[in-house]
């Protein structure tokens, strides 16, 4: 997979995060995840030994509070980042195309995850079935007679893994979203609408 930031971009881009005012070094791990929508979030590793640059260059002060270290973007940095404006806007072309690559990446992952847990559902099922003829009508986890249906068993965990892939999915879109501009209230109202129509939907067909 390609790198996610280019040479000396997430340098860049740390300054960035440092002019709307002081952060520490989980603030801005944060701030990097929510910017990429929960699709990559980078290490400890990866921030630290930048910012410790940042610090030795003169770009990045340090103060300490407790045992926490808030960084802050001196004067030197500030001529940096206004120098480099041009080159941060394609700083966040390039973050807008990595959050795409690697939400679509994701969705290939629970794809393939899907088509794998159905095959082990299909196994499952055979494998009830099997037993049941068998057992003379016992199924598993305790379920027995006319309540037992290896094709019910099939169509619940198959039930469960679409929720849990919707959930995923949605979980993905929403993050990137946020990662350009705020969710707003219109979009929360109509989660909540969806959810709840989709809720009593799926509850009624449960009568059928």
């Amino acid at each position: 997979m390609p790198p996610v930031f280019a040479h000396g971009a997430l340098r860049l881009y740390l300054l960035a995060l440092l002019e709307s005012g002081p952060k520490h070094g989980y603030e801005l791990i944060k701030a990097l995840s929510e910017r990429f929508g929960g699709t990559y979030s980078p290490s400890a590793g990866t921030i630290y030994p930048r910012l410790g640059k940042l610090e030795e260059e003169g770009l990045v002060a340090t103060h300490t509070e407790g045992r926490r270290t808030n960084y802050s973007i001196t004067p030197a940095g500030l001529r940096e980042l206004n120098s480099r404006r041009d080159e941060l806007a394609g700083v966040e072309n390039d973050i807008s195309a990595s959050v795409r690559r690697l939400a679509d990446n994701l969705r290939q992952d629970i794809r393939v995850n899907m088509r794998g847990l159905r095959a082990d559902l299909a196994a499952t099922a055979e494998a009830a079935r099997s037993s049941a003829r068998a057992g003379g009508g016992t199924g598993p986890a305790g379920f027995a007679g006319p309540r037992y249906s290896p094709e019910g068993e099939r169509r619940l965990k198959e039930a469960e893994m679409l929720v849990q892939a919707f959930r995923d999915d949605m979980r993905v879109e929403l993050r990137r979203h946020a990662g350009s501009r705020p969710v707003t209230a219109v979009t929360l109202e109509t989660v909540k609408t969806v959810l709840d129509q989709a809720r009593i939907s799926i509850r009624n067909s449960f009568e059928g």
